[in-house]
């Protein structure tokens, strides 16, 4: 009965020193969490400021574009069910070019996020990879720091290619796929086209003052 007795009470101890770590373990996950929290979103912030002025110029805009932003509503031709923010570009007051992310959601390893900026014309200012899981010497080609690819698009448009020229070269259209890796290019592309599509339909609403462009149809074209 003894032995039975030292054995719960040791059952006991172990089971209060186990829950004891997992509560302090809990309580420094937390305090890390909540003390670096401020620093990673400012380090994000950073990284998609640096992004939107290598694809919109400063010569493009004399105002400070992460202030002058509109809350988007989630769309189809988007990508996706979250509202998304606008950065607006304007020189002397006029509209001059916007920039927003869109999710690509037929990578060949998940979702794509995207960063499209468009001239106010509705010719692609550029595009940049932020954020993707795409096989490392394949579909990660996307990124600008890998290849040249994705500048491809700066100074395109809706009209430039027309139609069925926004597609890779392997479904007829005058995008360049990777070697082995079609569905990443695949994805990106459509993508970047149905944000133009976008734009095109909500441009006077995106620069609109605070106010949201109206409900997405969710039509492609």
């Amino acid at each position: 009965m003894k032995n039975n007795a030292a054995m719960m009470r040791n059952i006991v101890w172990a089971t209060v020193i186990l829950a004891l770590f997992a509560v302090v373990g809990t309580a420094l996950v937390s305090y890390t969490y909540e003390h670096t929290k401020a620093r990673i979103a400012e380090n994000e912030r950073a990284a998609l400021l640096r992004s939107i002025h290598a694809i919109i110029p400063g010569s493009a805009h004399d105002n400070d574009m992460f202030a002058d932003t509109i809350e988007v509503p989630a769309s189809p031709l988007l990508g996706t069910q979250q509202p998304v923010t606008a950065y607006r570009a304007r020189k002397d007051g006029k509209p001059t070019a916007v920039a927003f992310t869109v999710i690509a959601p037929g990578g060949y390893n998940g979702a794509i996020k995207l960063l499209v900026g468009i001239f106010y014309n509705g010719t692609l200012a550029g595009v940049r990879a932020i954020a993707e899981n795409e096989t490392p010497g394949l579909g990660d080609g996307i990124e600008v720091d890998r290849s040249n690819w994705i500048l491809g698009f700066g100074g395109k448009s809706l009209s430039n290619p027309a139609g069925s020229g926004w597609a890779v070269k392997k479904d007829g259209g005058i995008f360049d796929q990777f070697t082995g890796a079609t569905i990443t290019p695949r994805a990106v592309v459509k993508a970047v086209r149905d944000a133009l599509l976008y734009y095109r339909d909500h441009r006077a609403a995106l620069f609109a003052s605070k106010t949201a462009p109206s409900a997405p149809t969710g039509t492609s074209h």
